[in-house]
């Protein structure tokens, strides 16, 4: 669908206000949870963990900030066109301290949750596995619900949710039903 046929949910502002918002819900929770590392699910995610890292360092939490890949764990290859293209997992080697916050963009299905928990199993074994989302759309298929979640959105079924953010869509910033 054309950019024009887009229904627009939350503008760039309201964008902007619920990074802040998820910011803030992490912040307190992780605070005094020991090493914190965001690791955000391509695309859109590894660009939300990088500004939540800002957030938390203006709440005086420091955090480490990479990419979890979960191209090869996905339960639906077979059903898709192609392969998603491989990208680089960025994560802590000694992950047994760790305290691992996976960040997406939107929450649907529960399925890209599981393929990244799978991921980062893969790798070892955390300490703990939080699950942090700038929006969720409703819709799940397994028992995965995040554990901070910025925006409740209310979209139709058939319809997609989109999170366009500067960094990786052309400057274009805000959510979109299509």
């Amino acid at each position: 669908m054309s950019r024009t046929a887009d229904r627009t949910l939350i503008d760039a502002a309201g964008v902007a206000s619920a990074v802040t918002k998820l910011g803030d819900l992490l912040a307190g929770p992780l605070r005094d949870e020991g090493p914190v590392f965001l690791a955000g699910i391509p695309t859109r995610g590894v660009v939300l963990a990088r500004r939540l890292k800002e957030e938390l360092a203006r709440h005086g939490v420091e955090a480490g900030c990479g990419a979890v890949d979960i191209a090869m764990y996905r339960d639906d290859l077979g059903l898709r066109a192609g392969v998603s293209p491989l990208r680089d997992t960025e994560l802590p080697i000694d992950l047994d301290r760790w305290t691992i916050v996976l960040v997406d963009d939107v929450q649907q299905t529960g399925r890209t949750a599981r393929a990244a928990i799978e991921a980062v199993l893969g790798f070892g074994r955390p300490r703990r596995i939080l699950f942090a989302v700038l929006a969720d759309r409703g819709g799940r298929e397994l028992p995965i619900r995040p554990d901070f979640t910025a925006l409740e959105l209310s979209a139709r079924p058939e319809a997609k949710v989109r999170v366009h953010l500067a960094e990786s869509d052309e400057g274009r910033e805000g959510i979109f039903e299509q």
